[in-house]
Protein backbone atom coordinates (compact mmCIF):
# COMPACT_ATOMS: atom_id res chain seq x y z
CA UNK A 1 0.00 0.00 0.00
CA UNK A 2 0.91 3.32 -0.98
CA UNK A 3 2.36 5.75 2.31
CA UNK A 4 -0.42 8.42 1.92
CA UNK A 5 1.14 12.17 1.19
CA UNK A 6 2.47 14.12 3.78
CA UNK A 7 1.85 17.35 2.33
CA UNK A 8 0.00 18.81 -0.40
CA UNK A 9 1.23 21.53 -3.53
CA UNK A 10 -0.67 24.33 -2.11
CA UNK A 11 0.97 23.83 1.68
CA UNK A 12 4.11 23.52 0.07
CA UNK A 13 3.34 27.05 -2.46
CA UNK A 14 1.94 28.47 0.89
CA UNK A 15 5.20 27.48 2.70
CA UNK A 16 7.42 28.77 0.08
CA UNK A 17 6.12 32.21 -0.21
CA UNK A 18 6.13 32.59 3.75
CA UNK A 19 9.80 31.28 3.09
CA UNK A 20 10.21 33.64 0.15
CA UNK A 21 9.65 36.61 2.65
CA UNK A 22 11.25 35.82 5.55
CA UNK A 23 15.00 34.90 3.29
CA UNK A 24 14.11 36.32 0.16
CA UNK A 25 14.40 34.22 -3.19
CA UNK A 26 18.40 33.83 -2.49
CA UNK A 27 17.38 32.06 0.34
CA UNK A 28 14.51 29.37 -0.56
CA UNK A 29 15.35 26.33 -1.09
CA UNK A 30 13.84 23.29 -1.32
CA UNK A 31 15.20 22.11 1.71
CA UNK A 32 14.04 25.01 3.62
CA UNK A 33 10.27 24.25 2.26
CA UNK A 34 10.76 20.67 3.00
CA UNK A 35 11.60 21.97 6.71
CA UNK A 36 8.54 24.14 7.08
CA UNK A 37 5.97 21.52 5.78
CA UNK A 38 7.62 18.85 7.35
CA UNK A 39 8.62 16.38 4.68
CA UNK A 40 12.53 15.56 3.83
CA UNK A 41 13.47 17.44 0.74
CA UNK A 42 13.50 14.33 -1.76
CA UNK A 43 9.41 14.28 -1.22
CA UNK A 44 8.71 17.91 -2.56
CA UNK A 45 10.42 16.46 -6.33
CA UNK A 46 6.56 14.44 -6.25
CA UNK A 47 4.81 17.84 -6.38
CA UNK A 48 7.44 20.17 -8.11
CA UNK A 49 10.27 19.36 -10.82
CA UNK A 50 12.37 22.09 -9.30
CA UNK A 51 13.02 24.68 -7.75
CA UNK A 52 12.64 27.19 -10.81
CA UNK A 53 10.02 25.37 -10.94
CA UNK A 54 8.65 26.52 -7.27
CA UNK A 55 9.86 30.27 -7.67
CA UNK A 56 7.19 29.99 -10.72
CA UNK A 57 5.01 28.09 -8.87
CA UNK A 58 5.18 31.00 -6.05
CA UNK A 59 5.05 33.64 -8.60
CA UNK A 60 1.66 32.28 -9.75
CA UNK A 61 0.32 32.41 -6.67
CA UNK A 62 1.67 35.91 -5.72
CA UNK A 63 0.29 37.36 -9.01
CA UNK A 64 -3.29 35.57 -8.38
CA UNK A 65 -3.88 37.30 -4.69
CA UNK A 66 -2.53 40.47 -6.40
CA UNK A 67 -5.36 40.15 -8.91
CA UNK A 68 -7.87 39.27 -6.74
CA UNK A 69 -7.05 42.60 -4.44
CA UNK A 70 -7.41 44.27 -7.59
CA UNK A 71 -10.41 43.04 -8.95
CA UNK A 72 -11.78 43.67 -5.72
CA UNK A 73 -11.02 47.21 -5.71
CA UNK A 74 -12.12 47.75 -9.48
CA UNK A 75 -15.53 46.35 -8.46
CA UNK A 76 -16.03 47.85 -5.37
CA UNK A 77 -14.73 51.57 -7.15
CA UNK A 78 -16.82 50.71 -10.30
CA UNK A 79 -18.68 53.38 -11.53
CA UNK A 80 -16.86 56.38 -9.76
CA UNK A 81 -14.46 59.20 -11.43
CA UNK A 82 -11.57 57.17 -13.56
CA UNK A 83 -9.11 58.89 -12.25
CA UNK A 84 -10.08 58.21 -8.28
CA UNK A 85 -10.32 54.54 -9.48
CA UNK A 86 -7.22 54.76 -10.47
CA UNK A 87 -5.45 56.09 -7.75
CA UNK A 88 -7.36 52.92 -5.78
CA UNK A 89 -5.74 50.52 -8.04
CA UNK A 90 -2.70 52.24 -7.78
CA UNK A 91 -2.60 52.41 -3.96
CA UNK A 92 -3.48 48.36 -3.62
CA UNK A 93 0.22 47.69 -5.66
CA UNK A 94 1.88 49.99 -3.11
CA UNK A 95 -0.24 48.23 -0.58
CA UNK A 96 0.42 45.09 -1.99
CA UNK A 97 4.60 45.44 -2.41
CA UNK A 98 4.59 46.53 1.18
CA UNK A 99 2.94 43.61 2.79
CA UNK A 100 4.77 41.38 0.22
CA UNK A 101 7.88 42.77 -1.26
CA UNK A 102 9.89 39.50 -2.09
CA UNK A 103 6.48 38.59 -3.86
CA UNK A 104 5.93 41.97 -5.51
CA UNK A 105 9.91 41.59 -6.73
CA UNK A 106 9.36 38.20 -8.15
CA UNK A 107 6.70 39.06 -10.17
CA UNK A 108 8.10 42.41 -11.39
CA UNK A 109 10.93 40.65 -11.66
CA UNK A 110 11.65 37.61 -11.61
CA UNK A 111 14.72 35.73 -12.08
CA UNK A 112 15.80 33.62 -15.23
CA UNK A 113 14.42 30.60 -15.83
CA UNK A 114 11.11 31.55 -14.17
CA UNK A 115 8.32 32.81 -16.39
CA UNK A 116 4.64 33.82 -15.39
CA UNK A 117 1.79 32.44 -17.61
CA UNK A 118 0.06 34.98 -20.09
CA UNK A 119 -3.02 33.84 -18.60
CA UNK A 120 -2.29 35.26 -15.06
CA UNK A 121 -0.89 38.28 -16.65
CA UNK A 122 -3.75 39.18 -18.01
CA UNK A 123 -6.25 37.96 -15.20
CA UNK A 124 -3.82 40.78 -13.24
CA UNK A 125 -3.87 43.61 -15.53
CA UNK A 126 -7.59 43.16 -16.41
CA UNK A 127 -8.76 45.92 -13.99
CA UNK A 128 -5.97 48.22 -15.30
CA UNK A 129 -6.51 47.61 -18.87
CA UNK A 130 -10.41 47.74 -18.22
CA UNK A 131 -9.63 51.43 -16.51
CA UNK A 132 -6.92 52.73 -18.63
CA UNK A 133 -9.14 52.01 -21.90
CA UNK A 134 -11.84 53.98 -20.02
CA UNK A 135 -9.47 57.00 -18.98
CA UNK A 136 -7.38 56.92 -22.72
CA UNK A 137 -9.15 55.60 -25.14
CA UNK A 138 -9.69 51.75 -26.06
CA UNK A 139 -7.13 52.54 -28.81
CA UNK A 140 -4.54 54.14 -26.11
CA UNK A 141 -5.28 51.53 -23.17
CA UNK A 142 -1.97 49.61 -23.77
CA UNK A 143 0.32 52.16 -23.72
CA UNK A 144 -1.31 53.77 -20.88
CA UNK A 145 -1.29 50.42 -18.99
CA UNK A 146 2.13 50.09 -19.65
CA UNK A 147 2.96 53.96 -18.45
CA UNK A 148 1.00 54.11 -15.13
CA UNK A 149 2.74 50.39 -14.81
CA UNK A 150 6.29 51.89 -15.53
CA UNK A 151 5.34 54.82 -13.07
CA UNK A 152 3.62 52.81 -10.20
CA UNK A 153 6.14 49.87 -9.81
CA UNK A 154 9.70 52.17 -10.55
CA UNK A 155 8.14 54.73 -7.35
CA UNK A 156 7.31 51.58 -5.39
CA UNK A 157 10.93 50.26 -5.84
CA UNK A 158 12.32 53.27 -5.28
CA UNK A 159 10.36 53.39 -1.78
CA UNK A 160 11.01 49.82 -1.03
CA UNK A 161 14.70 50.10 -1.32
CA UNK A 162 14.65 53.26 0.52
CA UNK A 163 15.70 55.78 -2.29
CA UNK A 164 13.96 58.88 -1.44
CA UNK A 165 16.84 60.34 0.27
CA UNK A 166 16.04 64.18 -0.45
CA UNK A 167 13.03 64.68 2.24
CA UNK A 168 9.37 65.29 1.79
CA UNK A 169 6.85 63.51 2.38
CA UNK A 170 6.94 60.10 0.34
CA UNK A 171 2.92 59.80 0.62
CA UNK A 172 2.14 63.31 -1.07
CA UNK A 173 4.78 62.42 -3.56
CA UNK A 174 3.25 59.24 -4.42
CA UNK A 175 -0.78 60.88 -4.40
CA UNK A 176 0.67 63.46 -6.21
CA UNK A 177 2.04 61.29 -9.15
CA UNK A 178 -0.63 58.90 -9.64
CA UNK A 179 -2.88 61.93 -9.41
CA UNK A 180 -0.91 63.73 -12.18
CA UNK A 181 -0.73 60.18 -14.13
CA UNK A 182 -4.76 59.77 -13.94
CA UNK A 183 -5.91 63.40 -15.16
CA UNK A 184 -3.34 62.89 -17.86
CA UNK A 185 -4.78 60.36 -19.20
CA UNK A 186 -8.12 61.76 -18.81
CA UNK A 187 -7.17 64.26 -20.74
CA UNK A 188 -6.20 61.79 -24.01
CA UNK A 189 -9.78 60.71 -24.43
CA UNK A 190 -11.45 63.96 -24.59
Amino acid sequence: MPTPDRTSLDEIVDAARDLLEADGAEGLSMRSVADRVGVRAPSLYKRVRSRDDLLRLVAESTVAELAERLDAVATASAGGDPVLRLADLARTLRRFAHERPAGYRLIFAPPSGVALAPESLARATAALFALTAELAGPDDALEAARTVTAWATGFIAMELAGSFQLGGDVERAFEFGVSRIGKALARLAD
